[in-house]
């Protein structure tokens, strides 16, 4: 008997009445509800308009969640479509098995729609929610905890995992907890993520760059620990491989992206600017009829008494001549 370990959850799921409450869909909520705020504070900390990150958010996360799940059937498709498996269970995301690498790449089709929309360049936002995304996968990890799956191999570390019912079959025993080193890694390279892009003051992509290339050196350390169902090419795992490529690609890319377009570009939203300019002519419109400068309408009091006072000695001239 372990001394020490990690408790599973009896059940990922709770019944309100006829409505399932799941802890898996509930992660993936919260994940994305906390990557849509804080990306907002950092698009408006670079000179956006608060708002932005949520208008484009509409358009990234049903492509991302979409394109997680196809990911992971495509990778994975005899869970779904062997002999004696139901192809229905392919539609049903609560069970778990959401791909990041596709909930990346068709995310960043959604966002790219969105980003044209309001005419803003692409790459300006997906840096500014670089962190944010880290952030949402580490609460989004633990919507594997609900599910009990994609555990590690079998450890007697005081911090194991207590399987009781393990998914897709498997012993029931102690694992490496592998969602929650995950969790773990995803809130380091977000602070890391923060802290070089206020050091080099990323732009043109890279700080979104940077943050794959982090989160594929954690991403390949829990795949090698990974026990469940995968896979393989060339004796190692499929998304191994993944990780490897994209580890790769970010880091070409911060390279010739920094020799190419050094410097951050600056976000001008055309919506936001058009406020600016008619918030300028507002005021110079209600500004107080004694602060405006001579010739715009009204004469500067001080020009009205010398005027008053010419007029008098005019008059008291007349007079004299007529005497």
């Amino acid at each position: 008997m372990e001394l020490a370990y990690i408790p599973s959850p009896s059940t990922g799921v709770v019944h309100l009445g006829p409505i399932p409450l799941r802890g898996y869909a509930f992660c993936i909520i919260i994940g994305v509800f906390v990557a849509v705020w804080y990306g907002n504070k950092r698009w408006v900390a670079r000179g956006g308009k608060s708002g932005t990150v949520a208008d484009i958010a509409i358009w990234a996360v049903p492509f991302g969640l979409v394109g997680g799940r196809l990911y992971h059937v495509v990778t994975d498709p005899e869970l779904y479509f062997e002999r004696g498996e139901d192809w229905v269970n392919a539609f049903k995301v609560w069970n778990g098995g959401l791909g990041i690498w596709g909930a990346v790449a068709l995310g960043a089709v959604g966002a790219w729609i969105g980003c044209r929309r309001r005419g803003i360049p692409l790459t300006a936002w997906v840096d500014a929610l670089a962190p944010a995304v880290a952030i949402a996968q580490a609460i989004g990890r633990w919507g594997n905890w609900f599910n009990q799956e994609l555990y590690g191999k079998e450890t007697h570390l005081p911090w194991a995992l207590h399987i009781t019912h393990p998914s897709g079959g498997g012993t029931p025993g102690y694992y490496h907890p592998t969602f929650l080193y995950e969790s773990i890694w995803c809130l380091i390279v977000a602070a890391l993520v923060v802290w070089a892009d206020r050091r080099w003051q990323l732009g043109h992509g890279r700080v979104f760059a940077l943050y794959v290339a982090l989160y594929c050196v954690g991403r390949g350390g829990t795949e090698y620990l990974r026990v469940d169902t995968a896979n393989h090419i060339l004796g190692l795992r499929l998304n191994l491989w993944t990780v490897m490529i994209m580890f790769i690609l970010a880091v070409l890319y911060i390279v010739l992206s920094a020799r190419l377009r050094p410097g951050r570009e600056k976000i001008v939203e055309p919506d936001a600017a058009a406020e600016a300019a008619d918030a300028e002519a507002t005021d110079a419109v209600s500004e107080p009829a004694s602060e405006q400068a001579p010739g715009d309408g009204e004469a500067h009091p001080k020009q009205s008494a010398e005027r008053a006072g010419e007029d008098t000695r005019d008059a008291e001239a007349q007079a004299a001549e007529k005497s």
